[in-house]
C-alpha cells in the first residue's frame, strides 16, 4: 500500500494540463484587468497605422 501511495504521488502525467490551465487562467485575469489600458492602446496602434496607410495613398493621388 505504502508502494502505491509513493507511485502515486510520483506520477507527474497529469500536472501539465492543470498547468496550462493555471496558466491561461492567470492570463485571463491580466487581460481583464488592464483591459481598457489594452483597448486605447491598440486602438491608437490601429489609428497610426490606418493614418499612415491614408497618407501614402494620398501622396499617391
Amino acid at each position: 500500500m505504502k508502494n502505491k501511495i509513493v507511485e502515486f504521488l510520483k506520477d507527474e502525467s497529469g500536472q501539465t494540463s492543470t498547468e496550462y490551465i493555471l496558466l491561461v487562467a492567470v492570463v485571463a485575469v491580466v487581460i481583464y484587468k488592464f483591459k481598457g489600458i489594452l483597448e486605447s492602446k491598440l486602438t491608437g496602434l490601429v489609428e497610426k497605422v490606418f493614418g499612415k496607410g491614408d497618407e501614402i495613398l494620398n501622396d499617391i493621388n
